[in-house]
């Protein structure tokens, strides 16, 4: 039984060295179904002075040299086929197969696909890229390289410095965390050295809870107050019963009682489970964000998977920052602000790979420093939408909320160039930058 096994081995060896040198012997691994070459990102050697063999074009030029049946290459093909119609007039965009054709291929000179050499009008070499690459990123190193593809027109997108109207709300009606309305029978509050915070629910704790760095619980707990669902006093939150239930979206509800009894009577008109504190604990930092490592409820956030293994992301932003804190690629599947409406992204090599709908847009919610500088309204602030027609409907109803429109594939950019320190401080209070 040995020796078939091993004959396996050696045969399955054996195919995997041919796929790895068929491109430089110009062959087609066709007779394999196997995968085709990895490609990674990374800077080909090349001379910059050749100008693209054959080249005559008028028009700056991307050359793709790839192959039918290689995965980042067919991940590349669409992005190809939406540049070349979009760009018409202003860009040329080429493919090479490089199994069907390797003869064309070798002048270009590569070694691994898929490649992408960029050309100036002249046909002059400006840069070449080794594996996959997004849309939005071969849009911005066009640019880098000072080429202008868009023929004069400005890029679209919906700035907003300065409100325009300024958020009439009393201090102690606005939630701390999220900066929703607080609502007086939910009204949670923490006690501080020098001030109180005020959250609209005993889930917005939670949130703030595991936004502290190196928090104690029994510490923090003590500090914090809920509001009587029936008296509308303030009670220690270990001293007081839970009544945990859903509401018609099913959302979580918690409502606090200064006494068992009172909870079980309100449990007749409103169905749910009675819970002691330590176990609301437990329920309520079960579900973590796998970016910022903030409690969160599934029903808010937005699904990530990455591998085989399911998250969740606490909003849009946070969902493209699994992407970094992992390494890995992920698929998220988000809600648009307005109408609900499914955003599906997918990653490969840190980029986006696709985008459904094309035509879907991040908000990244800011505000000014006090010393100038703009920095993050925080997670609450944040959104995808499947056009900038819902992004601004949304912002219409946010009169106070400032902020810039950006791409996805740059709100997944921002997250990728955070460092591991960065990554570890991010939406933890006082040390998210």
């Amino acid at each position: 039984m040995k020796t078939p096994i091993k004959l396996l081995i050696v045969a399955a060896l054996a195919v995997a060295v041919v796929a790895a040198v068929a491109l430089k012997k110009g062959k087609s691994p066709a007779e394999s179904n196997n995968a085709a070459p990895t490609a990674t990102v990374a800077a080909a050697s090349h001379d910059t002075a050749n100008p693209a063999p054959g080249a005559n074009a008028k028009l700056p030029k991307l050359l793709d040299l790839g192959a039918g049946k290689c995965i980042p290459c067919k991940m590349m093909a669409p992005i190809l086929e939406g540049l070349k119609k979009e760009y018409a007039g202003k860009m040329n965009v080429e493919f090479i197969d490089v199994w069907v054709n390797p003869d064309a291929a070798k002048p270009y000179g590569i070694e691994v696909i898929p490649t992408q050499i960029f050309y100036d009008a002249d046909g002059k070499e400006l840069f070449r890229h080794v594996g996959f690459f997004g849309k939005e990123d071969i849009l911005g190193k066009w640019k880098e390289l000072g080429v202008d593809i868009s023929g004069g027109k400005p890029s679209a997108g919906i700035v907003r410095e300065m409100p325009i109207a300024a958020d009439a709300r009393s201090h102690d009606s606005v939630c701390f965390m999220c900066d929703g309305d607080v609502n007086a029978k939910t009204k949670t509050l923490v006690m501080g050295e020098t001030e109180q915070r005020i959250l609209c629910s005993p889930h917005c704790y939670f949130i703030y809870f595991s936004s502290l760095v190196g928090a104690d619980a029994k510490t923090e707990e003590a500090k914090v107050s809920v509001t009587d669902w029936v008296s509308g006093n303030l009670i220690p939150v270990r001293s007081a019963s839970y009544l945990y239930g859903m509401d018609a979206n099913s959302r979580p509800t918690v409502k606090a009682f200064a006494d068992k009894e009172t909870a079980a009577k309100e449990q007749q008109a409103s169905p749910g489970n009675l819970l002691t504190w330590d176990v609301l604990v437990s329920k309520e930092l079960a579900t973590r964000c796998a970016f910022c490592d903030r409690a969160v409820y599934p029903e808010d956030a937005c699904g990530v998977k990455f591998g085989t293994t399911h998250g969740y992301g606490c909003c849009t932003h946070c969902s493209m920052g699994v992407a970094a804190r992992l390494r890995q690629n992920i698929e998220v599947e988000a809600k648009d602000g307005l109408t609900d409406e499914l955003i599906r992204v997918k990653t490969l090599d840190g980029q986006i790979a696709s985008l459904e709908p094309a035509t879907a847009v991040a908000w990244f919610g800011q505000n000014k420093s006090a010393d100038g500088k703009w920095v993050s309204a925080g997670c609450f602030k944040q959104g995808f939408f499947v056009n900038a027609g819902n992004l601004q409907k949304w912002l219409d109803a946010r009169p106070a909320m400032t902020g810039r429109q950006i791409t996805i594939a740059q709100a997944l950019a921002d997250k990728m160039k955070l460092s591991p320190e960065q990554i570890a401080k991010a939406c933890k209070l006082g040390e998210c930058n």
